[in-house]
């Protein structure tokens, strides 16, 4: 198949989805009205609620839920095809994955900017709201060990992007250090920034910065540690020092990826040289229930609720701005693994080295990288064919070969980058709502927390040691991920009975989740344990413990809700 025609068809696809579905979504079933205040105009502090053009908000939106799980994701899940992969990312965005995203941000603008464990709590209990931060705890817990293995691993291979990469660190401080206290112009600032991390590119590409092996322990093992210690201070500064410019500055870099992606695509056509369908690759687990699990960004994901929740629902300035960020991001991110699925799919198929040194073409270079779940170096296979691929494509436009695959593993790492430090301070303030509301205030100090988060998360990527060790987490990952997308979707339903509205929009998509999230666990559980993998085994089952518990008292507290909703319940400023 022509991968060029199924691009063009995939991005119809979503544009007929945005202009039909999401814009009934908008008006019969949301009601959106530009005449009620959003809380970023009512509780305006010019700090945490300011009214932000709906552009601008869209790249903040977008940067902030896309980071590298729409890599990562279809990069592992075409080991059963392009087919089923290709479905999912195709009709998950438009039917679920845009649904919760656009949902959860409507709930929270009609709630105050409250989050979706705000939300959740006063609609339910108390206890309910602490059993969802616990489960954040565990999904940030994986994130964060995941996420730093899949940059080392990716250092490992490709040390031309390491001078990049790095370098983008300090010209954030720098961009932070104009804009705060100098009132630079942050766009022309990070226009700047921009230019010079591509001439660290241009020279990374011909200066790789190979790390050695350090007592005994291996160059991956030693990215690690240096990462641990980066996401630590990075998660203390203070956040407009480095984390809003570097993901101002990532944001530009995601544009031009994608731009270099579609355009070498269009340019090249390169053939689909993956099989449709792969019923049962070597050592994968099966196709049902995982494919949703593995492939959650680009589809579903319940990180998201917390982003649209989070820090949009503050800056929204009008209710009609919901559909295109809330909606279209979601949309948008369905198009970027598209991309993805296309350069492992078919742009590997124009060319590359096989582990035994030969040039490798057509299917055969596919099956180098996913003949069986831990082809080669797992994790890092998977993620070295979008690399590979997606360098032979943007090399039809004039790129030199080393400066393409220069640019994609310095995209590729840098957004792994932004969702570790991300992360990492998400998971302070889990910590620290933990201990406070366990009456253990001194583990919520700032410092403290944070040695937590990171000893913790350390501990895990330590134990799983190297890229095939990754893929054993990846679904673990992804099954959280999905039952924190259930409860947003939970919260949706009892946001529109409520207010007297169809649930057929969020109820069939919630017992989706349920039901492959279950499975997932249950199945991931005993593989694990059959396996010997037993804290991993014991994991899965602690999680589908605390799912079944939250879901039972969450569905028996709506019961009684439902037969007489409490005076005050998701009654937000304007609706009543």
């Amino acid at each position: 198949m022509n991968s060029l025609l199924l691009a063009v068809f995939c991005f119809c696809f979503y544009l007929l989805a945005y202009h039909t579905y999401g814009r009934f979504l908008a008006a019969r079933i949301f009601g959106l009205d530009d005449q009620r205040l959003t809380p970023a105009h009512r509780l305006r502090d010019d700090v945490d609620f300011v009214p932000t053009d709906k552009d601008v908000l869209f790249g903040h939106h977008f940067t902030s839920i896309s980071g590298t799980g729409p890599i990562v994701g279809p990069a592992i899940g075409v080991i059963w095809g392009w087919l089923p992969a290709l479905l999912w990312v195709l009709l998950g965005p438009v039917l679920i994955g845009a649904v919760h995203d656009f949902g959860a941000l409507v709930v929270s603008i009609r709630n105050d900017g409250r989050s979706i464990a705000e939300v959740i709590g006063k609609t339910v209990s108390a206890q309910v709201r602490t059993l969802f931060f616990v489960i954040i705890f565990f999904e940030l817990w994986i994130v964060i060990a995941i996420f730093a293995l899949i940059i080392a691993v990716l250092f490992n291979l490709y040390p031309n992007s390491v001078l990049a990469v790095w370098i983008e660190v300090p010209i954030a401080l720098w961009v932070g250090y104009r804009v705060r206290r100098k009132g630079g112009n942050l766009l022309g600032l990070s226009i700047v920034g921009v230019i010079l991390m591509y001439g660290a590119v241009f020279v990374g590409s011909y200066l790789p910065l190979k790390m050695p092996g350090v007592l005994g322990l291996s160059p991956v093992m030693v990215w690690m540690l240096v990462l641990f210690l980066y996401a630590g201070i990075a998660s203390v500064l203070p956040v407009d020092q480095l984390l809003q410019p570097r993901d101002y500055l990532n944001s530009h870099q995601l544009l031009i990826a994608m731009g270099l992606l579609a355009t070498g695509v269009a340019v090249a056509q390169p053939v689909i040289v993956a099989p449709a369908y792969v019923p049962h690759p070597e050592g994968a687990p099966a196709l049902f229930p995982f494919l949703f699990v593995i492939i959650a960004c680009g589809a579903v994901s319940g990180f998201h609720a917390m982003v649209s929740s989070g820090t949009t629902s503050k800056q929204l300035n009008r209710e009609s701005d919901a559909l295109f960020i809330g909606y279209g991001s979601m949309l948008f991110e369905g198009g970027l693994a598209v991309l993805v699925l296309i350069a492992c799919t078919a742009g590997i198929g124009m060319g590359i080295k096989g582990h035994d040194g030969l040039l490798l073409t057509g299917s055969s270079a596919f099956f180098d990288h996913y003949g069986t779940w831990s082809s080669a170096n797992g994790l890092g296979a998977k993620l070295s064919a979008f690399v590979e691929g997606a360098a032979n494509m943007i090399t039809t436009v004039g790129l030199d070969r080393a400066v393409a695959v220069t640019i994609m593993g310095v995209f590729v790492v840098s957004f792994a980058a932004t969702t570790l430090d991300t992360a990492t301070r998400i998971q302070r303030y889990v910590v620290a709502e933990l201990a406070e509301g366990a009456g253990l205030p001194q583990f919520g100090n700032r410092w403290v927390a944070t040695l937590l988060a990171v000893a913790s998360a350390m501990a895990l990527a330590f134990y799983s040691g190297d890229g095939k060790g990754a893929m054993a987490l990846w679904p673990i990952f992804g099954a959280i991920n999905q039952l924190l997308a259930s409860l947003a979707l939970l919260a949706l339903i009892s946001y529109l009975v409520v207010h007297q509205r169809s649930v057929w929009i969020a109820l069939p998509p919630l017992l989706f989740m349920v039901v492959i999230t279950v499975w997932a666990m249950v199945a991931n559980g005993k593989r694990l344990w059959v396996a010997g993998d037993f804290l991993l085994a014991a994991l899965s089952a602690l999680i589908l413990l605390l799912q079944g518990w939250m879901l039972l008292e969450t569905l028996l507290v709506l019961r009684q809700r439902l037969v007489k909703p409490a005076p005050d319940e998701l009654s937000p400023v304007g609706e009543g």
